[in-house]
């Protein structure tokens, strides 16, 4: 009887779990235990969440979604931290995968270690040519712009084309400007040959970089794959699950469409297209593509150069070199024309703008066309340097300030010397900008700068670099709060690409991309959020990176 006693309520409750069991749904994964930071409007904190088909189905407390769904696939997070995706709204994804292939010039502290560099990188992976990309001269003992002769001196028959950090300048060698057919009468709309005493020095500004650039090989198709391919990786380890990828054309977006359909390439991209005639036939002219993994409805313009080369077109003269206002890299006509194109096709603008002067050519461009507040979420990109009086023609006319906040830390060392204090003011001045529409996307620019989207989260909040200067931190008149900066690379990065209905948050309806961690990015001692290793990056349900 005790035996029988004991054996009924066990046999009771068994059946009673079957029974509550069969009525829970379905799911392909649950995840429990977590603290779950959805990013939703009221900026909701979880528990649990349940996906099914590669979407959050629901999202709730433990009691909630474990009491009412069921899956063969449970994880425990041990009360880790889970976050949406993270998305860089900006940066240069194929470009970056292709120069994991070349000479890694980056923080290299003088023009000899680079030689250095790139001689092993020769003896290592032998080419044609030798190409390299990087450098920044405000690293170097003497911040001048390198000369060609210590290039030939070391290379004198192979061609050598090695690009600035910023992608606005780089150094050739005499035998790369020879199969150019770039000699001291050569000039380039939007760009420009330096020289010194008549002589060229080799260095390439802005527009010039692609005359002496389209000569080199481009590389084999199992090499472009292989490109993405690294790219993707080095993304989801650092939980990226979508990039705005900066100026694609059309052969490249069609080998990632294809990439994504087969299954191989799974990072989310949004593409702004070249401003080429093929692009606009085979895109802008037959409307907005779209699909799970691919969104293809913008154009990208560049207005101006970058600051660190002296390009960026500003309304005054640099503060360090007299007589110079920067360049414009297109006829104002031509990129008015451009926008005007993009509007009548329901396409998207963004424009590169460092400059002041830049920036407002273009504000008042789109408003011309815009004409009033909207929803076609015209972009800025950088709006780096803002003159005072231009701030609100941003709300004005609905327009997105697409920013990367890392720039104002790399750059306020040597930035200074190039506007002066006054011009400053208005520099890299993010909350301002935030304020204009409410809202502020916040990328990266990979391989501008680091492919870590936590050290722009760093940078925003802290307005420090990565080594903790300055210590009371830059312009902090200009910083973002934790929330705002994980908007910034969340829902409101997924915004600026018209995709805040499917992703950037953790809620019902939108794709199951998500990342874990082992410490609270909105809690933490904000010093030691660069050190942040993501655990574990999740798209579409799936896990696709595991530290």
């Amino acid at each position: 009887m005790k035996i029988q006693k004991v054996l009924l309520p066990a046999i009771l409750l068994t059946g009673l779990l079957f029974s509550c069991n069969e009525k829970k749904q379905n799911m392909d994964l649950i995840i429990y235990n977590a603290r779950i930071y959805s990013v939703d409007k009221y900026f909701t904190i979880a528990e649990s969440a349940a996906i099914k088909n590669g979407k959050f189905i629901a999202v709730g407390s433990d009691d909630e979604i474990l009491g009412k769904y069921r899956s063969e696939s449970m994880i425990d997070m041990e009360g880790r931290f889970v976050y949406p995706g993270l998305i860089d709204p900006h940066c240069h994804f194929y470009g970056y995968g292709s120069s994991l292939m070349n000479a890694d010039l980056v923080g290299i502290s003088s023009f000899e270690e680079i030689i250095e560099i790139i001689r092993k990188h020769d003896e290592e992976f032998p080419s044609e040519w030798i190409v390299g990309r990087g450098w920044d001269q405000n690293l170097w003992p003497v911040q001048d712009f390198p000369h060609k002769s210590q290039l030939d001196q070391i290379f004198p028959g192979k061609p050598v084309l090695l690009t600035r950090i910023d992608g606005h300048a780089a150094i050739a060698n005499s035998e790369a400007l020879l199969r150019a057919g770039v000699d001291e009468g050569s000039s380039v709309e939007g760009g420009e040959f330096l020289k010194e005493n008549g002589e060229l020095t080799g260095l390439l500004i802005d527009n010039a970089i692609s005359v002496v650039g389209r000569h080199v090989p481009d590389p084999r198709y199992e090499e472009r794959v292989a490109a993405l391919m690294n790219a993707q990786h080095n993304c989801f380890a650092v939980g990226l699950t979508s990039v705005g990828d900066a100026g694609l054309d059309r052969d490249v977006i069609y080998m990632m469409d294809s990439l994504q359909k087969s299954g191989d390439l799974k990072m989310r991209i949004y593409a702004m297209i070249n401003p080429s005639p093929e692009n606009f036939e085979e895109f802008m002219y037959r409307g907005i593509y779209k699909t799970d993994h691919m969104n293809v409805r913008s154009v990208k313009l560049f207005a101006d150069g970058a600051l660190g080369s002296r390009g960026a077109r500003m309304i005054d003269e640099y503060s360090d070199d007299h007589g110079n206002y920067g360049l414009l890299l297109e006829t104002p006509d031509y990129l008015s024309e451009i926008s005007r194109k993009a509007w009548e096709n329901g396409y998207q603008v963004n424009t590169h703008c460092i400059g002041d002067s830049a920036v407002r050519l273009m504000l008042n461009i789109y408003g011309e066309i815009l004409g009033r507040q909207n929803d076609r979420r015209w972009r800025i990109e950088h709006s780096q340097i803002v003159h005072p009086d231009d701030f609100e023609l941003f709300g004005n006319y609905s327009i997105i300030p697409s920013v990367q906040t890392i720039h104002a830390t790399s750059d306020m060392k040597w930035a200074i010397h190039r506007i002066g204090n006054e011009r400053m003011k208005g520099a890299y001045a993010y909350k301002d900008l935030l304020e204009q529409i409410g809202w502020l996307p916040n990328g990266s620019d990979f391989p501008v700068e680091h492919i870590n989207p936590l050290y722009g989260f760093y940078s925003a909040v802290a307005r420090k670099d990565l080594d903790g200067y300055p210590e009371g931190g830059f312009q902090m008149e200009n910083s973002l709060s934790r929330e705002q900066a994980l908007r910034g690379m969340t829902i409101w990065a997924a915004k600026a690409a018209f995709e805040e209905d499917e992703k950037g948050s953790i809620e019902p309806g939108k794709f199951a991309d998500f990342i874990v961690t082992d410490e609270d990015l909105m809690t933490m001692d904000i010093e030691k959020v660069p050190n942040i290793k993501i655990r574990s990056t999740f798209s579409g349900g799936n896990n696709v990176y595991s530290r």
